[in-house]
């Protein structure tokens, strides 16, 4: 959900290559590109095993210039799991409603990213990185990558949610504009 807002604010598809839907209480856009979306539901898989497992620890979505292959932005998010629920089953009750008023309250904070977030008028393309516990099965077609880093980033906090058994915490780094004075 928040990769698809992030792709779209961001503007690395074209406008068009998105259909507005209904979620979480709010209007979303979904690519319609097969690619992508058969990407994503195979990334959204295995991400979901892992993270019910307890064995995920943090996910990133990098955006890089198609031509060089700069990292221009880290989407960071961090994700703590509370280890009783997973290993002894101890049940932790959130209303849902709560959930989705943060979930909300993050999509929002990436929607409004647009206006401080330099402006991405270069082709782009995005990549997945995920940071698992080191035991942890990776399937053949997920390669080792680096970790794609941006050299001396500006840093925005946005806003955490917490489910009562996973808490995350987003943060998005960027290059800094050369012209900016440091």
């Amino acid at each position: 959900m928040f990769l698809f807002s992030i792709l779209y604010n961001r503007g690395v598809y074209p406008e068009e290559s998105f259909a507005k839907v209904k979620k979480y209480g709010l209007p979303m856009l979904l690519t319609q590109d097969e690619g992508v979306k058969s990407f994503i539901s195979n990334l959204t898989a295995q991400l979901s095993e892992w993270l019910e497992a307890g064995k995920l620890q943090r996910v990133v979505l990098v955006i890089m210039s198609k031509a060089t292959n700069e990292v221009l932005e880290r989407w960071n998010f961090s994700i703590e799991t509370d280890s009783e629920v997973v290993e002894k089953g101890v049940s932790r009750e959130k209303s849902d409603k709560e959930i989705m008023r943060e979930i909300q309250a993050i999509m929002r904070q990436i929607a409004s990213s647009i206006t401080y977030l330099p402006c991405l008028d270069e082709p782009c393309v995005f990549d997945v990185l995920a940071y698992t516990d080191k035991d942890v099965a990776v399937p053949f077609t997920w390669i080792e990558s680096d970790p794609k880093l941006i050299a001396n980033p500006q840093m925005v906090k946005l806003h955490s949610f917490d489910t009562k058994i996973h808490k995350v915490d987003t943060l998005v780094s960027y290059k800094n504009d050369e012209w900016e004075e440091q």
